[in-house]
């Protein structure tokens, strides 16, 4: 089972898509994106991400990718 990536389409228009990018070519990686994933304040304020449900957020893409990488090393789910 991979690890599961959450988007806001709002957060990809914001400048999130790079980060939703790079996931989608990863296969050990499954990425969605939702019309709305109701964390509006921090869709407004920085780019963010639902990996298995919890926040990862940054303040850049680039960031962002190396925090979700991070987030799914240090919590592997088996």
């Amino acid at each position: 089972m991979n690890p599961m990536v959450e988007f806001c389409v709002s957060n990809l228009a914001n400048g999130a898509q790079e980060t939703f990018e790079i996931l989608e070519r990863d296969p050990n990686v499954d990425v969605l994106d939702y019309g709305c994933l109701s964390y509006c304040t921090k869709c407004d304020n920085a780019f963010y991400a639902l990996v298995n449900g919890e926040i990862v957020e940054a303040t850049t893409p680039a960031e962002l990718t190396k925090k979700i990488y991070q987030y799914i090393e240090d919590n592997p789910m088996w």
